[in-house]
Formats: C-alpha cells, structure tokens, sequence
C-alpha cells in the first residue's frame, strides 16, 4: 500500500493507493476513512490502480472551517484526479462517497469511465427518509449538527469507541465486519478535528435533507454515466425498497440486490463486492 498527501483545492488530501492499471477511485462513508477499502483493494490490485483518499475532513486529510458536503467533496475529487494526472477514472463509493459521486457526474461527466455506488442517499427516497418509523434510525443527522456532538463522542476512548462501533455494528448484517479494526477505527475518529471534520458533511447536507423531506427537492438533470448500483439486501438504514426511483436519477442503470449483507458490502463480504466492481467495469473500456 502506498500513502501520500498531495495538496489539491486548497487541503492536503491523504490517499492511499494499490495495484497498477485502470484507475478506480473509491469514495468511504461515515464512520469510515480509506481503511474501509483495503479488502477490495488487495482483492483488486492485479486489474486496477485502485485509490482511495481520506475525504477532507476524515483521516488524516485536512480540515474544512464549516460545512463540508456532497459538491465540496466533487471538487475536491476532481481537483485529485488532475493531480494524479488521470483523464478519466472509475468512481466506486456509498454512503457519503456516494452523494458526492452524483453533483461528481453532473459537473464533469468527461471524467467519469462509469459509477459504482453501494447504498446511498439520492433524491428518490424523498419523504420516506423521514418517515415515523425510520426516526430511530436517522437520529444521528440531526445529532451531527449539534456543537457539543464532537465534545460528546469524543469525551474519552471509551465514549469515541461506544458511539462508532454502535453505528459500524447496528447498521451491518454480518456484525463481526469491523471487528478487526475497530481499534484503527477509533483511533482514527480520534484524532484532532476528524469527529467535527466527519460531522462537516451532515451540516452541509442538512438543508438538503430537509427540502427532500419536505418533497421540495430541486430537480436535476439525469446522470448518464453508465451507473452500475448493489444495493444490500439487510441494511437497516436504507431499505431495499428505496431503490424503487433511482431511474429518475441516473439514465444508464444496472441495478441488482447484493445478498446477505447490510450497509457495508464493501467490508461485509469482500469478495462479492470485489467481484462486482470488477465485473463492472471490466465491460467499460477507458485510459
């Protein structure tokens, strides 16, 4: 595995990078950081230069001031790729990744071989985001545009590790997914800044999220980006059912369950994810 920092849009963006080939960028969620990928990425480094940044905010990337949220990150991810010196890139992501990757398409589709996105917010899921009985699952948006959440969370290595493993535990279906690394994963929350820099992307979006709850979300010209999606089968957090509109966002789609795992398939189940991606992509052909 090989680590740099490179400053592009005005931070330093750690990334972590694997194999040589065609490139595949691949965007973490919340509670995540670059680690995440690392079983897909040694599943795939024979086929692909597989990259994975800390978003800005997370890891050991820089900071943002204030908000930080879908079209930031977009920038701060083409801005990477013209560091890189990459034309054009496979964009692999969820969760956060995933919102970024879709103002990513829109802004400068040319960059963009093809989308891989696990489960994700997209502007389909509308009112049912908010619906009664999913209150106790989205609590945690709210609690994120408090002041006192980081203080909260990280009061100790104790609490930090409670309210992380909680969420990378609740919200997958095979419950052991992180267990390995759960100490890397708290000890990455942290670090100075990453809980509020975490927290940045759910103020941003918050405005966002209320127009979609509301049923007054903007609407946006379909993505063409031949669009592959593996939606979890379990995830508690995003139903299956929820990918009933994602027509209405992206005009090239190949969707399809991805079996017994929950929100994260990425670390739940390794080698079919792998496999997926792989299978994806290698019917595109870029450089």
């Amino acid at each position: 595995m090989r680590h740099q920092a490179l400053r592009v849009n005005g931070a330093s963006l750690h990334i972590a990078e694997l194999g040589e080939g065609a490139p595949l960028l691949l965007l973490h969620g919340w509670p995540e950081f670059w680690l995440t990928w690392e079983p897909v990425m040694l599943r795939l480094s024979k086929r692909y230069r597989l990259i994975a940044p800390d978003l800005r905010g997370f890891g050991d990337s820089d900071k943002p001031s204030g908000p930080f949220g879908p079209a930031d990150h977009a920038a701060d991810m083409l801005a990477l790729l013209d560091a890189l010196g990459i034309r054009r890139a496979g964009i692999v992501g969820h969760d956060v990744g995933g919102a970024a990757m879709q103002p990513l398409a829109r802004k400068a589709p040319e960059r963009v071989a093809g989308l891989f996105f696990f489960d994700f917010v997209y502007p389909g899921i509308g009112q049912r985001m908010g619906a009664p009985d999913r209150l106790n699952e989205i609590w945690y948006q709210s609690f994120h545009q408090m002041d006192l959440a980081p203080a909260l969370v990280g009061a100790s290595r104790q609490t930090c590790e409670m309210y992380i493993s909680y969420f990378l535990r609740h919200w997958s279906h095979r419950k052991n997914a992180f267990d390995d690394v759960l100490s890397l994963f708290t000890e990455n929350f942290l670090k100075r800044g990453n809980l509020a820099g975490g927290f940045a992307h759910y103020r941003a979006s918050h405005a966002g999220r209320i127009a979609m709850l509301k049923g007054e979300a903007e609407a946006l010209p379909r993505i063409a980006s031949p669009t592959c999606v593996r939606w979890a089968e379990h995830d508690p957090l995003f139903p299956y059912a929820w990918t009933d509109r994602l027509g209405e966002t992206f005009a090239d789609l190949d969707l399809a369950p991805f079996p017994d795992v929950g929100h994260f398939p990425h670390r739940e189940d390794p080698d079919r994810a792998a496999g997926e991606i792989s299978g994806f992509f290698d019917r595109l052909s870029w450089s």
